[in-house]
């Protein structure tokens, strides 16, 4: 008998043997019908496989991430099988689920496939998964596993199989259909009631450009029709938030091919939202005890060697700058903490002035892929809202609860109210991969941790997504769409004050090594921008807009009046402008709404001899006729708050 203890705490004994799904029979025939997988022990297992020791066994169904994960991982096994029946010959590459769906990566050969042949395919997929067969995890030889795909003709597959030790190769199989997998998997096809298939593209096998172009189809599924039927809603709601297509049409910002793939031009309206959002962070940073910096755009090679960046990172990273004198070497800046580990250094510390804050907009520059940049979110030179806090080892926890309150603070102020917090540790199987001794490590992990407990987070732990140099808290945030983001980041780094030896003097009179916390509430303006425009749809808070009011005068006769109705706004720091076009009201109140102007203040006859406003707000109509000074009075008490 093996002990198998389930999240509300119950133990209860079991023959070895038992399976995630026998589990969910014994607790209810409903619960075994929706069940997709189990967590043993923290690993993700086909609901079906055998238990064989005392574990912690979750019980995962379509509410549960890793359930959905498992679920679309299946439904690419699934697409796979369906190509192969229509498409005989192709060879398989990579087909793992992604955050919304799944992907499988084809070498098509002869045959040529585009969006018009989804249709096909997605029918012979619900025909295939109406067999209800089963996914099967099967144990393999590596030799075996070789001869199959060699037989097959599936270079690919053998490719992968060359980087597997012999003992941990499964395949699996569901129906006629064979393929090289970890799993895990649904228990059967038959989970699978609708499908979508997204879009089609190409991608290099493995990501290198000197390998071949496969063709890699995109899709979701779903257990219900209904769901997929609301996703798509969803996307077609989506497409009308997308921040490239509402930055457009607000005159944000704009790309130059002239300038470069990946780098972004604000406008003005864009350059005074991002104003807006600086001078909002640095008026909160002040109170937190934040002093300002500023460093340059390039760094010597050898800061990023010291720091390790340029080990972890290279040419990824990293791009040469020439200079006439041949022993010098520069790198566009791809981060700001090595900068700021020298400002520290400039001078001697004392314990007495620790923690030392220092904060910077700092941009930086990472090479990305042509075909990974996607408008402001996948750049190539973005400004972070960086900042460095070095401090005792006895002031780290303290310090990490205050960056804590200062990101929920920022997401509360522009409306993100629904976010985790996912606590990114090490990958415990592959330690190598970061710098430094597992004891500081071990206390980074333990400190972000009961930092994020004691502000009572709601957060998940995710190994292996830690920084290289340590431990993470990254806030996931929900938009008004359901979709989940990643933004603000508090990193805890007892490496950085190591590789550059950075000290401060104790009250023992003795030489120490401060912690170094990195910290970006935004993450980056460029991303957190469009992620707000998704997020609101373009209609921003009244104090970030970057156009607060529109004056509509009813005709020429009172663009004077308007004009300086204007000026009298703007001295009280309120920003719009006058429409002096020679359209009917009705056309300029339309066209004030299309580009999401929060106020629109119409003038005419009545306006101009009592000095008054007309005033209409986006979203609620007409609020009648008030004063000037009175309307400047109800504007400010909304704003007060955040300038």
């Amino acid at each position: 008998m093996i002990k198998i203890k389930l999240p509300d705490g119950a133990v209860k004994e079991y023959q070895a043997g038992v399976s995630g799904l026998d589990i969910a029979r014994d607790i209810s025939e409903g619960l075994a019908r929706n069940v997709l997988g189990a967590k043993v022990n923290g690993e993700v297992w086909d609901a079906t496989r055998p238990i064989t020791t005392d574990a912690d066994v979750t019980l995962l169904t379509w509410t549960d991430e890793e359930g959905k994960s498992t679920f679309w991982h299946s439904s690419a096994h699934l697409m796979a099988e369906a190509l192969e029946a229509l498409y005989p010959g192709i060879k398989l590459g990579i087909g793992p689920p992604i955050e919304t769906g799944f992907y499988y990566d084809i070498d098509f050969g002869e045959h040529t496939i585009s969006s018009d042949d989804f249709e096909k395919i997605e029918a012979k997929m619900l025909e295939l998964a109406r067999q209800k067969n089963e996914y099967i995890r099967k144990e393999i030889a590596k030799s075996d596993a070789i001869e199959y795909f060699e037989e097959k003709g599936d270079e690919y597959k053998l490719d992968l199989i060359d980087g597997l030790n012999d003992g941990e190769i499964t395949f699996y199989e569901q129906g006629d259909f064979v393929d090289l997998c970890r799993g895990p998997h649904i228990p059967h096809t038959g989970f699978i009631k609708a499908v979508k298939l997204m879009n089609v593209a190409g991608a290099y096998w493995r990501g290198d450009e000197k390998n071949k172009m496969l063709t890699r189809i995109y899709g979701v599924t779903f257990p219900k029709a209904k769901e997929l039927k609301e996703y798509l809603h969803l996307l077609e709601e989506a497409k009308k938030r997308d921040h490239r297509k509402v930055g457009k049409e607000l005159e944000l910002f704009t790309f130059s091919e002239k300038v470069g793939q990946g780098l972004p031009l604000w406008l003005p309206k864009g350059t005074v939202l991002r104003e807006r959002l600086e001078q909002f962070l640095r008026k909160a940073q002040v109170k937190a005890g934040y002093q300002p910096v500023v460093t340059p755009h390039i760094g010597g090679k050898q800061l990023y060697v010291t720091s390790g960046h340029y080990e972890k990172y290279g040419s990824d990273s990293f791009q040469p700058i020439k200079t006439p004198h041949e022993d010098e070497e520069f790198l566009l800046k791809p981060m700001n903490c090595p900068h700021h580990c020298e400002i520290y250094a400039s001078r001697p510390r004392s314990y007495k002035e620790l923690p030392v804050r220092f904060a910077e907009f700092g941009t930086v520059y990472r090479y990305e892929q042509s075909g990974e940049l996607h408008g402001l979110t996948r750049v190539r030179g973005f400004t972070q809202d960086d900042a460095h806090i070095f401090c005792r080892p006895d002031q780290v926890k303290e310090e990490f609860v205050k960056v804590i309150d200062l990101v929920m603070y920022v997401f509360e102020s522009l409306g993100f109210d629904d976010y985790t917090a996912q606590v990114s540790l090490r990958d415990p199987e592959n330690k190598q991969k970061y710098i430094g001794d597992d004891e500081l490590w071990e206390r980074a992990e333990r400190e972000i941790q009961e930092a994020a407990a004691e502000k009572e987070l709601k957060t998940v732990v995710e190994y292996g997504e830690a920084a290289f140099y340590g431990p993470k808290l990254d806030f996931m945030v929900k938009d008004a769409l359901g979709r989940k983001w990643q933004l603000g980041t508090i990193q805890v780094d007892y490496q950085l004050p190591q590789r550059f030896e950075l000290e401060y003097i104790g009250a023992d009179n003795q030489r120490h090594r401060p912690v170094m916390i990195h910290r970006a509430p935004f993450g980056s303006l460029e991303r957190f921008v469009a992620i707000l425009i998704e997020n609101t749809g373009g209609n921003f808070p009244l104090w970030l807009a970057p156009e607060q009011f529109a004056i509509l005068p009813i005709s020429e006769k009172y663009h004077a009046f308007a004009d300086e109705l204007a000026g009298k706004l703007e001295v009280n720091d309120i920003r719009g402008s006058v429409d002096h076009r020679d359209e009917k009201i009705g056309r300029k109140i339309r066209d004030a709404e299309v580009q999401k102007v929060p106020y629109m203040l119409i003038v005419g006859e009545k306006e101009q001899e009592t000095q008054s406003v007309s005033v209409r707000k986006k979203g609620e109509g007409d609020l009648g006729s008030m004063p000037v000074e009175e309307f400047i009075t109800h504007f400010k008490e909304q704003v007060k708050a955040y300038v």
